[in-house]
């Protein structure tokens, strides 16, 4: 039978079924065709996040505080579009991201002095994050190999005032051949089959998905967090994410990784602020991962978040 092309893929609820806890999985599932509040960020660089709130309550709207994130807030997802219309969207002082991807930066931890990688950076909120944590001082690399995406990322950036950023229309997987171990933080954000951005009423949003583009996307993530890697001090600090619940996008780049530099890598427990998140798997579909994988974090679809994974890795020498 020939399968229904306005229903989220069978083969993509069934390994969802088998990823997930089984209590789980039908509010996981229930969340794609839910109605979420849209969340955004007070751009630090430009606006103080009380005050930000102050004046869109002021306009009207009904902004709700993130309780691990004092400057982020959502709004009933009735106002988004009169969010994105405000004088405060407008001159770049919030910027519109759900919440996990928040997240990625904040395990980065970045320090003002330090030189930052953004390695797959388009279209720019977690560099602009990362930028607003360092108070525009150090320096950030962003780089993007997609030509429409670095504009937008360059763009972006330019209206939030991140001073601090240098972008580059590069290859990120080959960027470890000319930085090799210079900066002291490296985020990976890979591509990748965006499964955690699935709804129910916007069949465009799993239209490419394949166990096939799983596969695809997969053998990029190794080239680049290769490169990431390499591209990072000893001492320094990777953080891997992605928006998607495949193991062989996640995890198993993890392992990949750790077996490439055998003693060189460790991953860091890492404690998010929030509940619904699971540990990172140690087997999927006859493979065991190392048991150092399951400190990773999946974040699961619920309470407004979007599905994401993120590890965090420490080098503990040099792989050069």
């Amino acid at each position: 039978m020939e399968e229904n092309k306005n229903e989220i893929p069978a083969a993509f609820r069934e390994r969802l079924q088998a990823l997930l806890p089984s209590g789980l999985f039908a509010d996981c599932w229930q969340s794609f065709a839910a109605v979420h509040p849209t969340a955004f960020r007070a751009n630090r660089l430009k606006a103080d996040g009380h005050e930000l709130c102050a004046e869109l309550l002021a306009e009207g709207f009904s902004p709700t505080a993130l309780l691990w994130k004092a400057d982020a807030f959502t709004v009933p997802a009735e106002q988004r579009r009169a969010l994105t219309e405000c004088a405060a969207y407008g001159e770049g002082r919030l910027y519109m991201q759900n919440s996990s991807s928040m997240v990625p930066p904040l395990l980065v931890d970045p320090q003002p002095n330090e030189w930052i990688l953004d390695l797959t950076a388009a279209p720019g909120s977690k560099t602009l994050q990362l930028a607003e944590m360092m108070g525009n001082e150090g320096r950030i690399s962003a780089v993007e190999s997609v030509r429409g995406r670095f504009f937008r990322l360059r763009d972006n950036l330019a209206k939030h005032g991140a001073d601090n950023v240098q972008t580059y229309l590069k290859d990120g997987a080959r960027v470890w051949r000319q930085c090799p171990e210079q900066f002291d933080r490296v985020l990976l954000d890979a591509p990748c089959s965006s499964e955690g951005q699935f709804r129910a009423d916007e069949p465009k949003t799993w239209a490419y998905w394949s166990e096939k583009k799983i596969t695809e996307m997969n053998r990029k993530q190794r080239k680049l967090i290769f490169s990431a890697l390499q591209c990072l001090k000893p001492g320094g600090v990777l953080v891997y994410s992605t928006c998607t619940f495949a193991p062989e996008e996640n995890e198993a780049i993890i392992e990949r990784a750790l077996g490439q530099f055998p003693g060189a890598l460790e991953v860091e427990a890492i404690e998010l602020p929030f509940e619904h998140t699971q540990p990172g798997l140690c087997e999927w579909k006859g493979k065991t991962f190392d048991e150092r994988v399951r400190r990773a974090r999946r974040i699961l679809p619920l309470g407004g978040m979007e599905g994401f994974f993120v590890c965090r890795l420490r080098k503990t020498q040099s792989t050069a």
